[in-house]
């Protein structure tokens, strides 16, 4: 299935219903007076964070999203039934921004003989700012109120004016173009070079079944594992795809996934400790973190650890004593993903962690 963590949504919400304009007429009743029901309220649109959603799949197929109109008011003081809201389930972690109209897709006149494709502006983020970061399970934000209902004649109803014979209509509801960015909340994410044996580690300490293949970018998207602790207490790992030199330059997979890594409150970087695709695995390291600093420079100051990987490959053991040395305040954890071993000092890793952040 198609991944999909970023997208444009036109949100139309209801219009009002029509107020009534009715007169009571009744045997025996002289000078009913007025009965003319309000319009109802038009239909939200609302988004909810949905813990069992992973991505935006659905709006992809459906970027127009609309709710129901209210219904007029009628006769007899009876109201308009108010639309029912539109609530769309979006994953977990979702950011809303406000497009300007000059992002809006351009609609050309049919009408017109000029079929020049106009070109449409690439969105820049970062100029964007966020309504709303549904950051938390069950949240909701109303993206679109709908329009309130009108008021029939029996509002207007006075001494000097006993026979109203106004409305009102019922309101527009709320448009815009929008768009939705998803960005993975893990509390751990694995940040390394493709083939480093991050979907191998993450299929090993977790449920999580991502594809693993020998040969690079075999993830094209995040995964994100549960992974099951000491006490009853479980944490959530991020299996980011591979990076390379210039990610932060929007090369290889860019800025596509390396926005899932901002939310993680700890880095691990899994390096292979071998060298076996032909790299270093010091400058390995060294670029992996300057990518993440050019990226978002507050990345750089958040706790961080080293699972060296491949432990069992010739030459890895002599690269894990110069990293030893090298940093000897970061911890590393040597492992050989392939095989499942380490696998238990990792999870004691992340446990040690995930209490140390709850302190």
């Amino acid at each position: 299935m198609k991944f999909v963590d970023q997208i444009r949504v036109h949100a139309i919400a209801g219009n009002g219903g029509n107020g009534c304009v009715s007169f009571r007429r009744e045997k025996f009743v002289p000078r009913g007076g007025p009965n003319g029901g309000d319009g109802g309220d038009g239909g939200d649109i609302i988004l909810k964070a949905d813990p069992h959603t992973d991505n935006l799949i659905s709006l992809y197929y459906e970027p127009i999203q609309r709710a129901r109109k209210g219904e007029n008011g009628l006769g007899k003081d009876m109201h308009g039934k108010s639309a029912e809201p539109n609530v769309i389930k979006v994953p977990v972690g979702t950011i809303v921004y406000r497009l300007p109209d000059a992002f809006r897709p351009f609609r050309p006149d049919p009408m017109s003989a000029d079929d020049e494709a106009v070109e449409k502006p690439k969105v820049n983020i970062e100029d964007l700012e966020p309504m709303v970061d549904l950051s938390e399970p069950e949240q909701e934000f109303v993206l679109c109120k709908g329009g309130e209902g009108g008021r029939g004649n029996t509002r207007f109803k006075s001494s000097r004016n006993r026979v109203p014979r106004q409305s009102t209509p019922g309101k527009d509801g709320e448009e815009g173009w929008f768009l939705l960015e998803l960005r993975t909340i893990a509390f751990a994410g694995l940040v390394g070079y493709p083939n480093a044996g991050k979907s191998t580690l993450i299929s090993q300490i977790s449920a999580a079944h991502p594809r693993v293949a020998s040969y690079p970018f075999t993830t094209l998207n995040p995964v994100v594992g549960v992974v099951e602790l000491s006490g009853y207490t479980r944490v959530t790992v991020a299996d980011i795809p591979g990076l390379i030199e210039g990610a932060h330059e929007n090369k290889g997979l860019g800025h596509e996934f390396l926005r899932h890594i901002v939310r993680c409150p700890l880095l691990l970087f899994v390096i292979d400790m071998a060298g076996s695709e032909g790299r270093e695995p010091m400058s390995d390291l060294q670029n992996l973190r300057k990518e993440l600093d050019l990226y978002d420079p507050t990345l750089s100051e958040r706790p961080w650890a080293i699972l060296a990987n491949k432990m069992d490959l010739e030459g890895a053991s002599e690269n894990l004593e110069l990293f030893r040395k090298r940093f000897d305040r970061v911890e590393i954890v040597p492992i050989t993903a392939s095989a499942g071993e380490g696998m238990d000092d990792v999870r004691k890793l992340l446990d040690r962690a995930f209490h140390a952040s709850n302190a």
